[in-house]
């Protein structure tokens, strides 16, 4: 079992916790994950390390999208999960890279702001462009401004920061001849192949960060495979071990998108049916 330490509402439908896992906090790097279990009966799902800390507490960030985060958000400060298993994942690659530019979208800001952290914490110049829906749902921009030169807030209606999307001062930022080691991009399925379309005529490399449907974390169930398109072969891999960082110009964004909608209709009428039982106090 394991503590849940601190818990933090970051906007209406994401919250924050630091969970004790200190074997997983000792090991953890930036863009590792963990997969865990609200209860003994609950569905194994991955979710990003956010950041550790010395007293062995990993952070993690989440939104409220179906049954298994409602019911981790309904969990309270002191009380337990069932399993928390980690770090997972290939460690984003940071060494060598001396000026990057981080682009996060939406909840993915949880996975891009402990990248840049440790990109700034290698030496590395970073600027960062970070995209919400609305003002109302923007999360972690003290966390970005504190580990870049420059930070960059766009939403898509004008409610803060810049109106549109990330592509636009990403397409600026080239075009005025600024250059960057890396592209690191974590958010939507759509935003990030559209971030990979923007840097294409400029030839910048891009690092994107996948996160498929994921079942054991190990490779073994297939549950994660991604199809890559390198050299005109199209390859096979899995983000739970080969990734979740693979090159944005090998990804096939249109496959992930159309796999990643597979249960979205079980996922609505299973989300649905537990608010149900919710509202009438746990009876069917």
């Amino acid at each position: 079992m394991y503590k849940i330490v601190r818990k933090k509402n970051l906007n209406p439908t994401v919250t924050q916790m630091e969970i004790y896992a200190p074997l997983v906090a000792k090991k953890a790097k930036a863009g590792q994950f963990i997969i865990l279990r609200v209860d003994e009966d609950g569905e194994r799902i991955p979710l990003t390390i956010a950041g550790t800390a010395s007293d062995g507490t990993v952070k993690i960030i989440f939104q409220i999208v179906g049954t298994t985060t409602e019911k981790l958000n309904l969990k309270r400060e002191g009380e337990y999960i069932s399993d928390f298993v980690g770090p997972l994942g290939v460690p984003t690659h940071i060494d060598g890279l001396k000026r990057v530019l981080v682009v996060g979208g939406g909840v993915g800001c949880a996975i891009a702001m402990p990248v840049a952290e440790a990109l700034n914490r290698a030496g590395a110049k970073v600027t960062s462009v970070i995209g919400f829906r609305n003002k109302d749902l923007l999360i972690l921009e003290d966390e970005f401004k504190a580990c870049s030169e420059k930070v960059i807030v766009m939403t898509d209606d004008g409610s803060y920061g810049r109106h549109g999307n990330v592509t636009l001062p990403i397409k600026e930022m080239l075009e005025s001849g600024e250059k960057f080691d890396m592209i690191i991009t974590i958010g939507p399925l759509i935003m990030m192949k559209f971030v990979v379309a923007t840097a294409k005529p400029f030839g910048v490399p891009v690092t994107v960060s996948m996160n498929p449907i994921m079942i054991d974390g190990t490779g073994m169930c297939g549950g994660c495979r991604l199809t890559l398109n390198r050299d005109g072969e199209k390859i096979t891999k899995f983000a739970c071990v080969d990734g979740p960082d693979f090159n944005g110009y090998e990804v096939d964004f249109d496959e992930a998108m159309s796999r990643g909608r597979i249960y979205t209709d079980f996922e609505r009428k299973s989300h649905e049916k537990f608010c149900n039982l919710l509202k009438n106090g746990g009876n069917d």
